[in-house]
């Protein structure tokens, strides 16, 4: 069987741990909030009404397709590239190839910050790995403009958090239903996450704070995985309604 990402790449390690995949959620979920293109998310009204759940679905579909063998993952990939030609459809215009891009960015970005805040750092080749990946995803997708090497994608990263980004209205109401469908201890617990993983340029713009308490948390929590606690941990800290569809996320 052919699959889409090979048996025994560093991209399934990083995406077949729920921990790994909830650092990325809330990396994605400053993300969202600070891009230029954010006001197509808010154009059908599901970000605002569950930001979660449209959150999740976005990280859901990426995973999807790293487990998936290769015709599977290329059927996901179209199923994505209509869903947004749909929603271009009802609004009457189309979404640029910078947000499109912006979007794979933020995924290869912060695979490689969740699993190196969590795990290990990763070796040249590996980097390049999960750029090659999710490159293949948007070449699949036909976004035009696309790095051709990961060197490219890293100028073409910093160059797009430089330009792609603002503070707006939405970002403010964003949050505010982060907070409410959160609540106010778990959505703190976002922001101490948010804080460490996410890059300069976004974490000035939402005016996060420069030291996490991450920094004294994370060892402590790596040692309760040791010990096999951690999920007992993790179901402290996630909202019941995501529980059970988060501990599916653990693939390995």
């Amino acid at each position: 069987m052919k699959w889409f990402v090979k048996e025994g790449s560093v991209v399934r390690e990083i995406w077949g741990k729920a921990d790994t995949i909830l650092f990325i959620f809330a990396g994605a979920s400053a993300e969202f909030a600070v891009n230029k293109s954010v006001d197509w998310l808010y154009f059908t009204g599901k970000l605002p009404a569950d930001p979660l759940g449209r959150l999740f679905s976005t990280v859901s579909y990426a995973r999807r397709i790293v487990f998936s063998e290769h015709q599977a993952a290329l059927k996901a990939i179209d199923q994505i590239s209509a869903i947004h030609r749909e929603v271009e459809h009802k609004r009457g215009a189309q979404i640029p190839d910078w947000a499109y891009r912006d979007v794979l960015f933020m995924l290869i970005d912060y695979s490689i910050r969740s699993f190196e805040l969590l795990e290990r750092k990763l070796t040249a080749s590996e980097r390049t790995e999960v750029f090659e990946v999710f490159q293949q995803v948007g070449a699949r997708m036909g976004i035009r403009g696309l790095p051709e090497n990961y060197n490219s994608w890293l100028e073409m990263r910093n160059k797009q958090l430089d330009d792609n980004f603002v503070k707006s209205s939405f970002s403010v109401d964003l949050y505010k239903q982060y907070k409410k469908h959160l609540g106010s201890p778990r959505y703190l617990m976002l922001r101490e996450v948010q804080v460490q993983i996410v890059p300069r340029q976004v974490r000035e713009l939402l005016a996060l704070r420069r030291w996490s308490a991450l920094t004294l948390i994370l060892p402590t929590y790596k040692f309760t995985r040791i010990l096999h606690l951690h999920k007992l941990v993790r179901g402290l800290i996630l909202p019941e309604k995501y529980k059970v569809e988060i501990a599916g996320l653990d693939a390995i």
